[in-house]
């Protein structure tokens, strides 16, 4: 299995940067602090770099295992269009299941799953540009 690691980093790296002006204050902090139940308090609490880094590392995780899936060298309008189809299909999916048993609202859904659609589709267009 052949796997572009400063693809899949690269993936990550813009994954993360994208997570971090959706969940801003510019796009839906409040609106996702509010449907999450978290508060300002609890986001001051600290343990902020810890949680920072491990986010990145599961978005590592998750652009290295779609970089092997899409294989070495896909074209740039497969992959963007499968990491949109992994992200609509597998991720957000999954997500919905579990926000349906746990009874999270419709709006946190809608926030949380299309950062994650995005975020796949913006990997799938990282790992198919580098060439």
């Amino acid at each position: 299995m052949q796997i572009n690691w400063l693809a899949a980093v690269a993936g990550a790296v813009a994954a993360f940067v994208v997570g971090g002006v959706w969940y801003s204050p510019l796009l839906f902090a409040r609106a996702w602090q509010r449907e999450a139940g978290v508060s300002d308090e609890a986001l001051r609490s600290g343990g902020q770099g810890r949680i920072f880094l491990l986010a990145f590392v599961l978005l590592i995780v998750a652009s290295v295992v779609f970089a092997a899936f899409l294989g070495p060298r896909p074209a740039l309008g497969f992959a963007t269009a499968a990491g949109l189809a992994a992200g609509v299909t597998w991720v957000a999916a999954g997500l919905g299941v579990i926000y349906l048993f746990e009874r999270r609202s419709l709006r946190l859904f809608l926030i949380n799953g299309a950062y994650l659609v995005l975020a796949f589709t913006v990997i799938g267009a990282v790992l198919g540009a580098w060439h």
